[in-house]
């Protein structure tokens, strides 16, 4: 007896449909698609529960005749190709047949149809694949396709569906996506009743980027018109200070289908390569003209990945196309005078007088850097309790400092170096005196704290080399420490131990942050982990979200730069864990609160960081894993010189 079964139609038609419907947004994309080959000038999509229970899209396209409605819903029926050669040079976006027969045979489908030509249009009810009596219908010209309960006789299915916020913003970004490949048509988008999205179909791409991303967005683009070997690259890119934590908004469209292609974002990065920072990205919204035969649309079911006969010729006519945009931008970015203290004033009622007097006291309110570099060191004054008196230590000649762990403790100039030692015992804070061995002014003493630490300190501070890194020689070896790295994991570490609290501060004006749908839904999602860390973030609607708080010491230009980098991390790690999350999010805020390579910082400041890094041995890896310090021996030195 054979073993090889002939699958009846209802269940390859399940098969058929989970290749082509995976989620409530390939529905919507392919229905859309239908639309634009239909020839629609306006299309309307709605949406209600994430698309899961309800789906519309209305245009005013051609219709469908009413002797080929039932025939759209079997699979591999289709208008837009009749020979296999046609495979070869497909222009339209739809073309396979399949997408109608497979969404009718996972929903409940309604559809109400009518040509220019019929005096009544045409309506047609379809369950899980199995056609209704086809009924006449009174309707304006085009088609009208409602979706409804997506999945119901797939429950398998059903379960891998996210949130229907998820699916709602999945199903916004198609309809972003199309509306800008296609400006020339008038795209509408309702979801559970609010309008989302309008475009007014003038045909100008840069009034639909505009309606899609908002002024800020279409502000900073720079037009692109640029052909190469047979391929025209024509959009738009942004101005090189534009930048952003991943590559989400870099669009590419072939002949009006939106593609991903790892070729055009390679070029586009590289063309920028000079311009921006590391770890920064480009937006684009960039369309390729390339002739049918060249390229390849039948690769994958969702026909967003594509495969060109030349990838080489794309990536030279992208990248070219960018270069020469970039050399013939002469805009610079604008100095902004606005006041930089990110302190909300908690209440806009206050009165101008109040708001003026608090903006003063909490412009004084100290930041952890000054809890890791200490303030008083800063200001290279010392300071006599008993006696009220302070002495100004001149920067000409080098500090000696000795720190014991007796009561009393000395400095002293010195003529070539800074020594400075701790010896403490137990973890108990000891005091510890200054005394001035300056014959002027007497031996003077100032009680300060000591930080409890264990076992003995003692190095000689010899200086710092390029703002980055800070020499001193310690236990016979020359240790070189790079101050980024090592304050990073400092503050780290603060984070880490306090678990986020008590390191936020509010916006004095809060800042609108632009992201892409899912970077927008996965902030959303996650908003109650974000404010464990310190930020305070709500929906601004239409993708964009509103920071009213951020962890302390981050200058308001970072803010956004951090919140996008933060929800490309929670798109592209979506597994659900929760330290892992954190962790990932206190290495960003730390990153940015450190002090960077190149800031100026005073001898006084770097003897008292160093001091604190030999303290704790945990300190020897920032949060990326680079090292914070290097050891050169003195036995190596003596190689380079040819002692040894």
């Amino acid at each position: 007896m054979g073993k090889i079964n002939k699958l009846p139609k209802n269940i390859w038609e399940l098969i058929a449909a989970g290749e082509v419907v995976e989620r409530p947004a390939s529905v919507v994309k392919e229905l859309i698609e239908n639309s634009i080959d239909a020839g629609a000038s306006s299309v309307t999509v709605e949406i209600m529960s994430g698309g899961i229970r309800y789906i519309r899209i209305t245009d005013n396209g051609c219709g469908i005749s009413r002797e080929d409605v039932p025939l759209a819903f079997v699979s591999h029926a289709t208008s837009k190709i009749s020979e296999a050669d046609d495979l070869d040079c497909i222009s339209t976006l739809g073309f396979r047949g399949e997408a109608l027969a497979s969404i009718a045979a996972v929903s409940r489908v309604e559809i109400i149809t009518k040509t220019r030509e019929e005096n009544l249009g045409t309506r047609l009810e379809i369950s899980g694949g199995i056609q209704g009596v086809t009924d006449d219908a009174g309707c304006p010209d085009g088609t009208t396709i409602i979706i409804r309960d997506l999945f119901f006789n797939t429950p398998a299915r059903m379960k891998f569906l996210k949130s229907d916020k998820s699916e709602g913003m999945a199903v916004a970004g198609i309809v972003d996506k199309i509306a800008i490949s296609h400006p020339e048509i008038s795209f509408r988008f309702i979801k559970d009743g609010k309008q989302l999205l309008c475009t007014n179909g003038s045909g100008a791409l840069k009034d639909a980027v505009f309606s899609v991303y908002g002024k800020e967005f279409s502000d900073a683009l720079i037009d692109v018109n640029y052909e190469l070997n047979g391929v025209s690259v024509s959009g738009f890119i942004t101005k090189p200070f534009y930048l952003r934590g991943s590559g989400s908004m870099q669009l590419f469209f072939v002949n009006n289908r939106f593609i991903k292609s790892k070729t055009a974002c390679a070029a586009l990065n590289e063309a920028y390569k000079n311009s921006i920072m590391t770890g920064k990205y480009p937006a684009c919204v960039l369309f390729l003209g390339v002739i049918p035969e060249l390229v390849d649309v039948n690769v994958h079911p969702a026909k967003t990945e594509v495969r060109f006969s030349n990838e080489k010729a794309i990536f030279d006519a992208v990248y070219y196309a960018a270069k020469n945009a970039l050399s013939g931008d002469s805009s610079r970015k604008q100095a902004s005078f606005r006041q930089k203290n990110n302190f909300d004033l908690l209440s806009r009622s206050v009165p101008h007088s109040e708001q003026t007097k608090i903006t003063e006291i909490l412009s004084r309110i100290p930041e952890i850097r000054e809890e890791i570099f200490n303030k008083d060191a800063e200001n290279s004054v010392c300071s006599d309790v008993e006696n009220n008196k302070k002495y100004e230590v001149s920067s000409d000649e080098p500090l000696s400092y000795v720190l014991g762990s007796t009561e009393d403790a000395s400095y002293s100039k010195n003529d070539d170096e800074i020594d400075l030692s701790v010896k403490t015992a137990g973890q108990s804070e000891k005091d510890a005196s200054y005394e001035n061995e300056n014959p002027a002014s007497g031996k003077d003493k100032a009680e300060v704290k000591e930080i409890p630490q264990s076992g003995e300190i003692s190095f000689k501070y010899l200086g710092e080399a390029f703002k980055t890194y800070i020499f001193a020689e310690y236990n016979g070896k020359i240790i070189i420490i790079d101050k980024h790295a090592a304050h990073e994991r400092m503050i780290y570490n603060a984070l880490k131990k306090d678990n986020g609290e008590n390191g936020s501060q509010m916006l004095l004006t809060p800042v609108s942050v632009l992201l892409s749908r899912e970077e927008y839904t996965a902030v959303t999602e996650n908003s109650e982990l974000l404010k464990s860390t310190g930020f305070e973030i709500d929906d601004f609607g239409n993708g964009s979200v509103i920071v009213r708080a951020c962890p302390l010491n981050l200058e308001k230009e970072d803010i956004s730069a951090l919140v996008s980098e933060i929800a490309s991390y929670l798109v592209s790690n979506k597994k659900d864990i929760m330290p892992e999350k954190l962790d990932w999010v206190y290495h960003s805020i730390s990153c940015r609160q450190a002090v960077k390579a190149g800031n100026e910082t005073s001898d006084a400041e770097l003897i008292e960081f160093t001091k604190r890094l030999l303290s704790d041995e945990s300190i020897r890896y920032c949060p990326h894993g680079r090292p914070v310090l290097v050891e050169l021996t003195k036995y190596e030195i003596d190689k380079q010189f040819g002692r040894v």
